[in-house]
Formats: C-alpha cells, sequence, structure tokens
C-alpha cells in the first residue's frame, strides 16, 4: 500500500515542489544547527532526490501511515458489504436453481437483490471517491510542508534555483550533476528537524494554557 501511494503522489509532488527563490529575509533551522551544510554556492542551481524525501521525511511517513490505516477500515468494510451481496446472490441463486420458492416470490427477491447490488456499486464508488479524496489532502499536506520549508531554507542560502529529481535508472529530470549540486542531505535534516519543532509546539501551548488558567 506504501509503495502504491508513492507512486500515485510522485508527480504530482514535482509540479508542486520545484522551487525558484528570491527571498531576502527569512529564519532557517541551518542557522540553529539543525541541518547539515551543502557545499553548492549561492546562485547555483541544486536539487534534490523527491524519491529520498517521500521515504525518509518523518512527517510524509506520520501522514501515510493515518491515511493508510483510514484506507484499509474502508476497503475492509466494502469487501464485507461485497462478499456479503454475493453470497446472498448465490443462495438466492441456488434455490432458484432446486426450485426452492415460487416464481412471484423470485421476482420479488430477484428485485431487491438487483436494487441492493446498485447500491452497492455506489456505495463503493462513494468509498472509493473518499479513498482519493484521502490520499490527496495527504499529498498536499506533504507538498506545502516541503515547498514551505524550501521558501525558508532558500532564503538563507540564496540559490537560483531548487529542482526535484526522481528514479533510479536514470534519474528525471536531473539525470547527471555535480554532487555538490545535491542538497538532499540538508533538505531532509531540515525538514525532519521542523517536524520534531512543529509536533513540540502544540503541548507547549497546551502546557502554557493550563498553567495560565
Amino acid at each position: 500500500m506504501k509503495k502504491s501511494f508513492i507512486l500515485l503522489s510522485l508527480a504530482a509532488l514535482v509540479g508542486i515542489i520545484a522551487v525558484s527563490c528570491k527571498q531576502t529575509t527569512a529564519t532557517n533551522a541551518t542557522a540553529e544547527g539543525e541541518t547539515t551544510q551543502s557545499a553548492a554556492q549561492q546562485g547555483a542551481i541544486v536539487y534534490f532526490n523527491l524519491d529520498r524525501v517521500l521515504d525518509e521525511y518523518d512527517m510524509a511517513n506520520d501522514l501515510r501511515s493515518v491515511v493508510e490505516t483510514k484506507v484499509n477500515s474502508i476497503q475492509q468494510e466494502v469487501n464485507r458489504r461485497g462478499n456479503k451481496l454475493e453470497k446472498d446472490i448465490a443462495a438466492f441463486q441456488d434455490k432458484i436453481d432446486k426450485g426452492l420458492m415460487t416464481r412471484s416470490v423470485a421476482e420479488v427477491q430477484s428485485a431487491d437483490l438487483q436494487k441492493r447490488q446498485q447500491d452497492f456499486q455506489t456505495y463503493a464508488a462513494q468509498k472509493q471517491q473518499e479513498i482519493a479524496e484521502e490520499q490527496q489532502v495527504t499529498l498536499n499536506q506533504i507538498a506545502d510542508a516541503i515547498k514551505s520549508y524550501l521558501e525558508e531554507y532558500n532564503a538563507e542560502k540564496k540559490y537560483a534555483m531548487i529542482l526535484t529529481t526522481q528514479g533510479s535508472i536514470l534519474p528525471a529530470p536531473v539525470a547527471v550533476a555535480n554532487p555538490e549540486l545535491d542538497i538532499t542531505d540538508d533538505v531532509l535534516a531540515g525538514l525532519n528537524a521542523a517536524y520534531v519543532k512543529s509536533k513540540s509546539e502544540p503541548k507547549t501551548e497546551a502546557k502554557t494554557e493550563t498553567e495560565t488558567k
């Protein structure tokens, strides 16, 4: 499930995250010693590996785990209802084949089963849409977090452009580049540090409110 969700997400993330930044003011986690140092110079065009970020970004893994739990629950309920309907249809057909009910009763039960089939198809379609929405929201949250961090990060680094690349056999769009332009480690360290910090902030605020009361 995790792998399939990542594959669905990659194309959209590439379009959302590519950043060309010109900000001159912002605070970055690097100033606090929370990220590694990149050898790339100001004004350079740098890149990071999106596959690695999706695999190693703690926020992405946490959100993906939550949505996968929801998706599994939805799919189990859809399967349960679908299996029940199949069994009822099979039992009905068996009675028809054995001549165990009158035609009038069979017509009533057949109409009922047809309605149940239609209702189930509607229900299953709605749940598939719900799954797609859950995945899209999670994707948007991950992409927004990465893009927001990159904007702050580049306010200090002042690179001309930050690209995303993906793939192992022939990465695209960056097939070959100077390794010093690869800022993946730097980005991952900063993202995870920022995520850890963000998780601790609500607890601190809640504690402060309690103490005030």
